[in-house]
């Protein structure tokens, strides 16, 4: 059985670097599960966030901390208020 149980979620991109060796046992943990590897990774870090008591506690020290991670924001076109839309 499977260690990773994933329920897809609402989810944000972000732009982040696996060491290599990491990034293919994600892909093969993929492939093993069926599921997608942004799940494994997303599980992965879900679990070992929830096991790290003492980082639990500097969260509850520390509630709002400077963002490192690089999100990626989806590109939208301006509307153009004069173009008729069908």
């Amino acid at each position: 059985m499977p260690l990773l149980s994933v329920v897809p979620s609402k989810k944000i991109k972000v732009l982040c670097s696996l060491e290599e060796s990491i990034a293919i046992m994600v892909d093969q943990h993929a492939a093993f599960i069926k599921a997608p590897a942004d799940d494994i990774v997303n599980k992965a870090l879900e679990y070992t966030f929830g096991q790290d008591k003492e980082f639990q506690r500097y969260r509850q020290t520390n509630p709002s901390v400077p963002a490192a991670l690089r999100i990626r924001h989806p590109f939208k076109a301006p509307i153009d208020p004069a173009r008729e839309y069908c």
